[in-house]
């Protein structure tokens, strides 16, 4: 009987071993995941406490919804580019973690407000701003910062420890949210996320980087803005990237903005429901997280990504014909799921694409240009999505939402560009740093984006 005990106690123990070699046992990387996995934990209640915020407390209409969300896209339009130039000319980390501090601090307004009596979709508006010019900055250097931390060869499955990390807290976090919701309200709730942010900042401070800036005689700021954008725009794959993405944004928010609407409105959900839904959405994170590094060496990165168009798709469709009652209730988590299946397949290999093509120096750039580029679509989508929910339908918008994503994954594998990427590229030689810093002209980078992808 001991002897059995014993047995057990050591397979146990071997199922939690970290394997040889495993990136988890890096202690930067396993400092930056813990980071990554307590913001997230904050970032779950910010995700419902705020629209929950907006839709009950405040009474908002669903095209004040889509405006909410597009002030948090708005500042990915306006800073992105100019913030790339900037993020290549200073230390990534830093910025990082003072991001981190503001966003806790922009968050712990809310509750702060609600409390004196001063909160009004104004002041949401002004904190989506905040939120995401935060993303845009901040959101950026981190993305840098892992490249940093791990090697180009293991990004992918950096990018899927982390969505695990997220996803563990997309677990979580929905029946935290829910409870806090309940008990002190969607103002009040806030005020955890904002603790733990501050937290992850804190945690973020211990990390040592070691990073060389690439600092290039006679730099100018228009003309090295104007390289970044010159860079993206002649790599084939980057381009379809952004246009894919870009089009799976559109159709994401006109979504968005009218979920939590649809799940309390037409549904009848409460808060506390709404949360234990979203358990739904943490569950397909963590299915397709564990699996999603595998999935994309099997089917390849570029067939992997569209996949996750066309689930996210099924799901925005399967919601908007979705009947009341249980079953409505069931196609909401539904929904959740399917989306948090085809987020991670889409993202995990969206960003180690770019990033896998792009050399260091230009890296900042690339990234905001690419983060520019894909959020262009997403608030005429939040407009939309918020108006056709005002004055046709709010089913009427998740069905539009459903289709499109279900055409979007149809065209893109008709194309082939993305579809043709079996393999993560390899950065090819692109000639000397000062180079690249100084014009990235399309003579001096090869187009690694179509001929740097594998055909197998």
């Amino acid at each position: 009987m001991q002897a059995q005990a014993t047995g057990w106690l050591d397979r146990i123990k071997q199922a939690l071993t970290l394997p040889d070699g495993d990136l988890l046992r890096d202690r930067v990387y396993r400092r930056l995941w813990t980071s990554i996995l307590i913001s997230s934990l904050g970032g779950q209640i910010t995700l419902l406490a705020l629209p929950l915020t907006a839709a009950v407390l405040l009474n908002a209409t669903p095209t004040q919804m889509g405006l909410l969300t597009s002030m948090e896209i708005a500042p990915f339009v306006l800073f992105s580019l100019p913030g790339g130039v900037w993020l290549d000319r200073v230390r990534k980390l830093p910025v990082y973690i003072v991001g981190e501090a503001v966003l806790g601090l922009a968050v712990g307004t809310v509750p702060v407000a609600a409390w004196m009596g001063w909160l009004t979709m104004s002041w949401l508006y002004v904190v989506g701003f905040i939120l995401g010019t935060i993303y845009t900055i901040a959101g950026s250097a981190a993305q840098i910062v892992l490249t940093q931390v791990v090697t180009r060869d293991r990004l992918v499955e950096a990018h899927a420890k982390n969505a695990l990390a997220s996803s563990g807290a997309e677990v979580v976090g929905p029946g935290l949210a829910g409870a806090l919701i309940k008990l002190l309200g969607a103002p009040m709730a806030l005020a955890a996320d904002a603790c733990l942010v501050m937290v992850s900042a804190l945690i973020l401070r211990g990390i040592r980087v070691r990073e060389e800036l690439h600092h290039v005689s006679g730099a100018d700021f228009w003309r090295d803005l104007k390289a970044g954008v010159r860079f993206v725009r002649h790599q084939q794959l980057l381009v379809a990237l952004a246009c894919a993405v870009g089009g799976w944004q559109f159709f994401y928010n006109a979504a968005l903005v009218v979920q939590i609407l649809f799940a309390t409105r037409t549904l009848g959900l409460s808060g506390e429901t709404v949360g234990l839904c979203y358990v739904a959405l943490g569950a397909g994170t963590v299915i397709t997280s564990v699996l999603g590094h595998r999935i994309s060496k099997r089917l390849g990165p570029g067939p992997s990504l569209i996949a996750g168009f066309a689930t996210c798709g099924l799901g925005w469709l399967v919601l908007g014909l979705a009947p009341l009652g249980p079953w409505g209730v069931a196609a909401f988590a539904f929904m959740l799921f399917t989306f948090g299946v085809g987020a991670v397949l889409i993202f995990i290999n969206f960003l180690s694409l770019r990033q896998a093509v792009t050399p260091a120096p230009l890296l900042g750039r690339m990234t905001s240009t690419m983060r520019w580029l894909i959020l262009i679509p997403a608030g005429p989508g939040a407009l939309l999505g918020g108006w056709l929910g005002e004055h046709v339908d709010l089913r009427a918008s998740l069905m539009f939402a459903g289709l499109g994503g279900l055409l979007l994954s149809a065209v893109v594998w008709r194309l082939g560009t993305i579809r043709g990427v079996a393999v993560l590229p390899v950065l090819q030689d692109l000639g000397t740093e000062s180079t690249l810093g100084a014009e990235a002209q399309p003579g001096l980078i090869p187009d690694v984006g179509a001929q740097g992808v594998s055909a197998k």
